[in-house]
């Protein structure tokens, strides 16, 4: 089994070909192609590193944009009648894996 760990938006994600995975946005309309860093890559009994040198690329399709679970932000201020209240959802983009080569 061939599989590859990817640096994507901060993280690193394990994929193979044919997997989906979720990651920070990225730049680009859905059916667009784009390229993921490996940073160690799996064949078999044969690993290798980026320290060693990957000759290899992982491609990848995207799927659609999406946007992550909701986040609550509460301030308060302790008898000043101080409070606010402030949401946030992540940006995030779907991308299916199509090589490993």
């Amino acid at each position: 089994m061939v599989y590859a760990i990817v640096k994507a938006g901060g993280r690193q994600e394990k994929v193979s070909v044919g997997s989906v995975v979720v990651i920070d946005k990225l730049e680009g309309e859905a059916g667009d192609s784009v390229e993921l860093e490996p940073i160690m890559l799996v064949d078999g009994d044969k690993i290798t590193t980026a320290a060693d040198g990957i000759s290899a690329k992982v491609k990848a399709e995207i799927v659609r944009a999406e946007k992550g679970p909701k986040i609550s932000i509460v301030k308060y201020k302790n008898k000043t009648g101080y409070r606010k209240r402030m949401g946030h959802r992540q940006k995030l983009t779907r991308v299916k894996v199509t090589e490993i080569a």
